[in-house]
């Protein structure tokens, strides 16, 4: 589209509102498919356990954490692709690139004694689904006036990342039916009791796994279509996409740089530390962006200026710890109910304490749907509040929830781990979760709104996009955290680092932008 003001109240109302709607409406399944994708592993995983693949807990941990790191990292030349892209052309491809990890990871999962290099590589490239979440909040940015950002951004984050939630129920429910007949495989039988939102399902059942990955395919074939047709490029943000050839092209290779330093990451982990390895990541996936040739390096170049905009780094902490914990709780979620609940602490008549299977735990396939489900659907919510009263306003207030829930379901998981009978404390222990869930939910819609207030046009998309990278880091982090501190036996501990977060995560939010002098106020 040659013209495009939507801060004109008349062009608006004329066809603004309407070609807005279309492309919102196509983004918000296109990117809930990313989301199933990108986070299927939490669920795979769990049910990979279950039917006794040849990997170790800490293995199928870290299939979740790459995943995760993929995802994030690949967010950072995500966010750059409209401007250099277009939109139509990057949601078109970057949602028909989802074919591939779901098609692979189905046909290796019909075979217990796929290499676990096949999973580690299927879950590297689920992590497209991760980073289009930053092209498509970056592309939605543009189509809406600012007065209408909190909405616009809210219901396309919100209902997209129902794909977390359209995933955890949707993956059970499949694999129990040989959905694909003779094309999907053959079934294996459980080795230990599973589960679906319906009810539990005992050990030695059949169970198609298979269909956790070829699943998203009936979706996918037909969105990447709707893209193409329905979807729009704009010349005011999109000044020389060039021909959708030369689209595509840029759109792989901004992708290739994540993926390549994806993998780097993934190798640095295994010398470095954590908190040093993800730096490394990020700081290179930055420096190859910069050294792309061709009219890619000029735009990218100009969009660097966001970093040096104080608020750029203000609302990337901001967004860490609402969107970063939504993503990061769901993806470790499943696993750690399966964990946790899963044994229980067993005293010989010597005294003597011992881990053993328990019996009668809780199936993280029936219950780990609730928290990501409460948090998409309050998503909106959170930006219609804080288009009424402020975006800060709203953020100050969840950040103390937040504090306080991640400290009590810190306590909770530390007495389920040593009890006799743990299955007491599960109500409690996903009470605290949906809290979180939901708390973190709000606080999405208020960053969007504040991110949308303070930027400009030109910044705003870059903005959501390298926010929203790093914040999905969290995918990885809470993972590996949580897999690490269980395997020490003290799983509290990540909570209260998470509630130490949380705490400085206020301060941050009141100075720069609540005290009576902040830099913008309530935003």
């Amino acid at each position: 589209m040659e013209h495009w003001d939507v801060e004109n109240e008349e062009f608006w109302k004329r066809q603004g509102r309407k070609i807005a709607s279309r492309n919102l409406w196509i983004s918000i399944p296109s990117l809930l498919m990313g989301f199933a994708v990108w986070l299927m592993w939490g669920m795979i995983t769990t049910q990979m356990r279950n039917l006794g693949f040849p990997f170790t807990v800490d293995q199928l941990f870290t299939l979740t954490a790459i995943a995760g790191l993929s995802g994030a990292t690949l967010r950072i030349p995500a966010s750059f692709m409209i401007r250099i892209a277009g939109g139509r052309n990057t949601i078109f491809l970057t949602t028909a690139l989802l074919m591939l990890p779901a098609l692979g990871t189905g046909i290796a999962l019909m075979n217990p004694g796929t290499p676990f290099w096949i999973f580690q590589a299927l879950a590297l490239l689920s992590g497209i689904g991760g980073g289009n979440f930053a092209n498509s909040m970056s592309n939605i940015s543009s189509f809406y006036p600012k007065k209408q950002q909190g909405y616009a951004l809210g219901m396309n984050a919100g209902l997209g990342n129902f794909g977390v939630t359209t995933m955890q129920i949707l993956i059970p429910l499949v694999m129990t039916v040989g959905l694909f007949g003779a094309l999907g495989g053959e079934p294996m039988e459980l080795q230990k009791a599973s589960g679906t939102l319906i009810g539990r399902i005992e050990a030695g059942t059949d169970t198609w796994i298979q269909n956790a990955g070829f699943i998203w395919l009936v979706f996918l074939i037909p969105l990447a279509f709707a893209g193409w047709f329905g979807m729009n490029n704009i010349r005011a943000i999109t000044p020389n996409p060039g021909t959708p050839v030369q689209a595509f092209g840029k759109i792989l290779g901004l992708y290739g740089v994540g993926l390549i330093t994806s993998v780097i990451g993934v190798v640095a982990l295994g010398w470095l530390n954590m908190w040093l390895a993800l730096p490394l990541t990020i700081a290179l996936t930055l420096f190859l962006l910069r050294l792309i040739p061709g009219d890619i390096k000029p735009n990218i170049q100009k969009q660097f200026a966001i970093f040096s905009n104080k608020h750029t780094w203000a609302m990337t902490v901001l967004y860490i710890a609402t969107f970063g914990s939504f993503i990061g709780f769901s993806a470790a979620l499943p696993l750690s109910i399966s964990v946790i609940f899963g044994n229980m602490m067993d005293v010989a008549a010597d005294g003597t304490i011992t881990r053993v299977a328990n019996p009668d735990a809780p199936s993280a396939l029936t219950w780990a749907w609730m928290g990501p489900f409460v948090g998409a659907l309050i998503r909106p919510v959170g930006g219609w509040i804080s288009d009424k009263v402020g975006g800060a306003i709203v953020t100050q207030i969840i950040s103390v929830v937040m504090v306080v829930a991640s400290a009590a379901v810190g306590y909770v998981m530390m007495l389920a781990y040593n009890a006799t009978d743990p299955n007491q404390y599960f109500w409690m222990f996903l009470t605290l979760f949906i809290v979180l869930f939901a708390a973190s939910g709000i606080g999405n819609g208020s960053t969007f709104r504040s991110i949308g207030f303070i930027f400009d046009l030109q910044q705003k998309g870059p903005v959501l996009g390298w926010t929203s990278a790093v914040a999905a880091y969290g995918a990885f982090i809470a993972p590996r955290v949580m897999g690490e501190q269980i395997k020490a036996g003290t799983p509290e501990m990540a909570m209260y680092g998470f509630a130490v977060f949380y705490a400085l995560c206020l301060v941050v939010n009141w100075w720069f932008y609540l005290r009576g002098n902040a830099y913008v106020k309530n935003p």
